[in-house]
């Protein structure tokens, strides 16, 4: 029973969550290395396990503690109502009240500690709104559901704003990605490189790590331009923003090395030189992540009082309910909440 327990909220029950779900335990494998319990619609996996012919069978359960965790079996916290006429692949305001139901429930229980890490699938932002949920993704959930057991300062930071944000990382075998900033314009991404920033999101991503378990890490700032700049030719964001930060703060103690070429840095982050990268902006990572391997580029929210991975596509409204969806990404999910549910520290 040294197996982690990790949470399963089947996201969007309109789209593909509630399949990949099934379909990644289906493997063995799985259950070797934790302890899954689903949150959602029993009733909505029934009809995606006769969909994909799965030979699964449904335990329903009121608490973790009392699932059966065998292969073969699924432990299913019944959450997420929804009606009969449930439509596949179309926004529905029930589909996406039932996701967030989900997502507070299994919030609930990692925050009593109840699950040691939770899994997330995907949900719709149009059908968030069209249940009237104030809180358009996960995260912006996940930050208002644990906003008072958060500390400040640990893997969250205060931009100014009054707001707290909470910090991504993208993990695809041994490279690990993490983003100065995320749903902005390209040219707002290039406003937010500044040296106070910088410095600002160099002690988080370390601190990050170390929640991760990984000490003594080494990080590495992404250049902006083509060539770190060439000195002011292509552009001046390494010198007057980028260097300054990063010396600012190796002068402070702190394990960090940049601006290094953003053509090589996740190149040579994948070899082992560097533990993490700090991207400069959403695509810069996004594409060097998904491009080494789509499927298994998993998503961490850092900074909560527990680990939450997800997989890093929608909904697939396309595929939903045709058996088609590939379960591969959910399996690196559920793996990589199951190793780092021993370690992290949040």
């Amino acid at each position: 029973m040294n197996r982690p327990l990790i949470g399963i909220p089947v996201g969007d029950p309109a789209g593909v969550g509630p399949e990949i779900t099934l379909k990644a335990l289906s493997d063995i494998n799985i259950y070797e290395i934790c302890r899954p319990v689903v949150v959602g619609s029993v009733s909505v996996l029934k009809r995606i396990g006769n969909i994909i012919g799965s030979k699964l069978v449904f335990n329903q359960i009121a608490h973790p503690k009392d699932g059966r965790f065998e292969h073969g079996t699924v432990d299913v916290i019944n959450c997420g109502q929804v009606s009969d006429q449930l439509q596949f692949g179309v926004v529905q305001a029930e589909a996406g009240q039932a996701a967030y139901e989900c997502i507070r429930r299994v919030t609930e229980l990692a925050l009593r500690r109840e699950v040691d890490a939770i899994a997330t699938t995907p949900i719709n932002k149009e059908a968030i709104r069209a249940a009237g949920i104030q809180f358009i993704g996960h995260t912006e959930m996940l930050e208002s559901l644990t906003a008072t057991n958060t500390k400040r300062g640990t893997g969250s930071v205060n931009l100014g704003t009054g707001e707290k944000e909470l910090l991504t990382m993208f993990q695809v075998r041994n490279l690990r990605v993490f983003f100065l900033s995320r749903h902005v314009s390209l040219k707002r991404a290039c406003e937010l490189i500044t040296k106070k920033r910088i410095t600002q999101y160099i002690e988080l991503c370390l601190d990050a790590l170390k929640m991760l378990g990984a000490k003594n890490a080494l990080l590495a700032v992404a250049g902006l331009n083509p060539h770190n700049g060439e000195h002011g030719l292509f552009g001046e964001e390494e010198d007057m923003e980028i260097l300054p930060a990063v010396e600012e703060m190796k002068a402070k103690g702190f394990n960090v090395k940049g601006p290094v070429p953003p053509d090589s840095v996740f190149h040579q982050a994948l070899e082992g030189r560097f533990d993490a990268v700090l991207s400069l902006y959403h695509d810069q990572g996004h594409i060097a992540t998904k491009t080494l391997d789509f499927e298994r580029t998993i998503s961490l929210t850092i900074g909560m009082p527990f680990l939450r991975t997800s997989v890093d596509h929608g909904t697939a409204f396309d595929i939903a309910g045709k058996g088609i969806a590939s379960g591969v990404s959910m399996k690196e999910a559920i793996r990589l909440a199951a190793e780092y549910a021993g370690v992290y520290r949040g």
